[in-house]
């Protein structure tokens, strides 16, 4: 369990962000589709840091607490347990045009596992370290299971990653670094500043979770002044890693990336089952972070497991993702 002080730093951050109409729209269907299996809701993503719910798509976690009781067809529920997450869009009238969002779902225990330093892959610990809202909590004893796999997963992410990266270090580094650790285990069609960006986009969130994070680590971590846990924005920090520790981290995030490439690639496949409209939503966002435009056929849209594959060799060979 992640300790007090990040605990309430999070509570208080992640409330920050106020839904408005189009988000409020969204929690309701969300609750009418699921029901009394759903535990809470997580928003993340560009349209968290962008402010605008009708600029791109809402990235959300959906969290239940059961996937039987989440689905009515089992094989759903069982290609949920088996690879997590499944992937659904969902699109409502809302004032001012149309909100669009693709929504996760995930078990109360997968996510709990999935930001602990328990799950090897940083699918989930990666995503849900950097600035998250929670949207709903089915009652306190939900809202408190969110909190805890926030925290868990930004001591997770900042545990992993640390090694990894040079000695010495400010808290920009840790997580530009970090962040770019995890983007790299995954098909990505950002450029490599993406994690940059995401750090620019939000001071007062890792001005606040660094230190707290830092001090749940097993190595000395102190400032260039000498005092231990202390790492201001700005000041520049060293951690006291052995370099033993250092090689497994390195060689642990080369076997990430094998295994991210591969789990992305099955999960692509899966959300052809789900995620309606998905091979043009797939376009749209390449284009958008690669600016690389491939147009599909009708075919591939209609058939992506059997005529996608041909589209994903264009997009690749002309750069859209690594």
């Amino acid at each position: 369990m992640p300790g007090a002080g990040l605990i309430a730093a999070l509570d208080r951050l992640a409330s920050r962000h106020v839904p408005g109409a189009e988000l409020g729209a969204l929690r309701e269907e969300l609750r009418r589709r699921y029901g009394p299996a759903l535990r809470g809701i997580l928003f993340y993503g560009s349209c968290l840091r962008s402010g605008n719910a009708l600029d791109g798509l809402v990235d959300l976690y959906v969290v239940v607490d059961r996937y039987r009781s989440a689905y009515r067809n089992p094989l759903t529920a069982l290609a949920n347990a088996l690879l997590p997450p499944n992937v659904f869009y969902l699109e409502l009238p809302v004032p001012g045009g149309r909100v669009r969002c693709k929504y996760a779902v995930f078990s109360r225990r997968h996510l709990l596992r999935g930001t602990s330093g328990r799950w090897f892959q940083s699918y989930l610990w990666g995503r849900l370290a950097q600035p998250t809202a929670v949207l709903y909590a089915a009652d306190e004893q939900a809202a408190g299971d969110l909190l805890q796999a926030l925290g868990q997963a930004v001591v997770t992410l900042v545990r992993r990653a640390l090694p990894a990266l040079p000695e010495r270090f400010t808290q920009t580094d840790l997580w530009e670094g970090a962040l770019a650790l995890s983007y790299a285990t995954e098909l990505r069609a950002e450029k490599g500043q993406r994690s940059a960006h995401i750090v620019e986009s939000d001071p007062e969130y890792y001005g606040a979770v660094t230190a707290p994070a830092l001090g749940e680590l097993a190595w000395p971590v102190r400032s260039v002044t000498g005092e231990t846990g202390s790492m201001e924005t700005g000041s520049t920090g060293e951690a006291d890693i052995p370099a033993r520790t250092r090689w497994l981290s390195r060689l642990a995030w080369s076997a990430r990336r094998v295994q991210g490439k591969t789990l992305s690639v099955l999960r692509l496949v899966k959300s052809a089952f789900t995620f309606q409209g998905g091979v043009d939503y797939l376009l749209w966002k390449l284009e958008r972070h690669s600016g690389v435009r491939v147009e599909a056929t009708e075919r591939e849209r209609r058939h992506p497991l059997i005529y996608g594959w041909g589209l994903a060799w264009r997009l690749y060979r002309r750069g859209a993702f690594r």
